[in-house]
């Protein structure tokens, strides 16, 4: 990606002290090239985007202040709704059958599974994220009772 001095950028400089930038100073105002301004309202140049990318200052002061700019700029995409399901006393080996036919019958989900250990025992918090909030929580009940046949000493879904 080729770079260039912005020439806007330059002009802001020049404004800014009056005189010719120096060497360092042009170097705050190469932007790839397609990219475009992101305004600074506190002090010096401004960063830029390019694509999904954003460049700002790193002072903390001044990157919240270019912030007012890059806010309405963001995308958002659909919520994922995430349910846990905690399994106490039963291992990954265990729950990998029933884990791995619920995520084949359930393509759009992604399930996880993430064991823990301790002095009050063990077991998996098994993770359902997915856009289709009916379909994680089915998939949570169903998950339940599928696993209520493996000898689990308890399993608890934990809503958010």
């Amino acid at each position: 990606m080729e770079l260039h001095e912005h020439p806007e950028i330059l002009a802001m400089m020049r404004e800014r002290w009056g005189a010719e930038p120096n060497a360092a100073r042009r170097r705050m105002a190469r932007i790839p090239e397609g990219g475009s301004l992101v305004m600074n309202p506190v002090q010096g140049p401004p960063g830029f985007q390019i694509g999904n990318v954003f460049v700002l200052a790193g002072v903390p002061q001044i990157m919240r202040g270019m912030m007012e700019d890059v806010g309405p700029r963001l995308r958002t995409g659909k919520v994922v709704i995430v349910r846990t399901v905690r399994v106490e006393g039963a291992g990954e080996s265990a729950l990998a059958a029933p884990l791995e036919a619920t995520a084949k019958a359930h393509p759009t989900l992604s399930i996880g599974s993430y064991p823990f250990f301790g002095p009050d025992g063990f077991g998996s918090n098994l993770v359902i994220r997915g856009r289709d909030a009916d379909e994680v929580a089915a998939v949570a009940d169903e998950l339940i009772a599928v696993l209520a046949d493996i000898g689990a000493k308890a399993i608890t879904k934990i809503e958010p």
